[in-house]
């Protein structure tokens, strides 16, 4: 074949391009993802937490379902109004832009109809199936969680902590249903959920502190460029941690065999903690932040089962 016969045959020749089809989302899916489902399994797995503790070794387990489920509706409430208020802001971010509603597979009056729906009925469950204390503490969850986390984000990193007050309720909601009251306990548990929340989600500002810069989220310490702020204030949270977790030996709530547990966990998010300080990149926000996923269920799973 001649060179100009053969740059024809090339221009002539099919061309094929590898085109990513775009990802197919069910009804199902969208749902899931409006409703944060695993951070609803979270708020309920320290539900559980708080009621277990409370309850000891007669656990009622009827009102334990029923608190669980009026928790789970209103728990949902929050991650859907929330979505909804920041529907147009999830579309600056590469790691929100797919979700239902910036997606456009969802229409925003549909969502806001799901999350007052879920609300009201989570709590008027909570109020006459459980007690009124528990639906008044689950209304000031969803209550900090909408009309004061979800705007603050924009204007202030104090979003950070006022979302750890908002997301440290739900043990003490279990514990209310199970004991009928408030008590010295249940503000353990609080503390334990307020500290932990704060190096888990400083870790997780600082990775992704770009895309939410771009969006016009507020997460971290003004003029905190180097992460120093940061990562201060995640090992001084982890460190405060530390102390609240040792209360239930110091106090008699838990058998001395939950000791050394809390102190390796308590070891182990702090050795990455400090790690964080000393680097401040990705890698060690990373390493701190997976290290706080696996802290919460083993720790609190140990405190479950060494109470007294």
């Amino acid at each position: 074949m001649k060179p100009v016969e053969a740059a024809v045959a090339v221009v002539e020749a099919p061309v094929i391009v590898a085109v990513a089809e775009p990802q197919s989302y069910s009804r199902l899916d969208d749902v899931m993802m409006l409703t944060k489902a695993r951070l609803t399994m979270l708020v309920l797995m320290t539900t559980a937490m708080g009621f277990g503790f409370g309850s000891g070794h007669r656990m009622d387990w009827f009102l334990f379902f029923r608190v669980m489920f009026g928790t789970a509706f209103v728990a949902a409430s929050a991650s859907v109004l929330n979505q909804f208020f920041e529907r147009k802001v999830d579309r600056l971010m590469p790691r929100t832009r797919d979700r239902p509603l910036p997606a456009g597979r969802m229409a925003p009056g549909t969502a806001l109809g799901l999350g007052i729906l879920l609300g009201v009925a989570g709590l008027i469950y909570l109020m006459n199936r459980v007690s009124p204390l528990c639906a008044g503490l689950a209304a000031g969850t969803l209550a900090t969680y909408i009309a004061l986390y979800t705007p603050l984000k924009r204007k202030s990193a104090w979003c950070v902590t006022v979302g750890a007050i908002s997301g440290a309720i739900p043990p003490v909601i279990g514990w209310a249903a199970a004991t009928g009251s408030l008590g010295r306990d249940a503000w353990i548990l609080f503390g334990i959920l307020f500290f932990w929340q704060m190096p888990h989600f400083l870790s997780l500002a600082w990775m992704y502190r770009d895309e939410y810069a771009q969006a016009g989220f507020i997460m971290l310490r003004r003029n905190d460029i180097a992460g120093i702020k940061a990562a201060t204030e995640s090992l001084c949270c982890a460190a405060a941690l530390a102390a609240v977790t040792l209360l239930p030996v110091y106090l008699g709530l838990a058998h001395i065999i939950y000791l050394p547990v809390a102190l390796g966990c308590d070891g182990w998010l702090l050795v990455c903690a400090v790690l964080f300080l000393c680097h401040r990149n990705r890698a060690s926000a990373r390493r701190l932040f997976l290290a706080s996923i696996l802290y919460l269920p083993l720790l609190m799973g140990f405190l479950m089962a060494c109470r007294r």
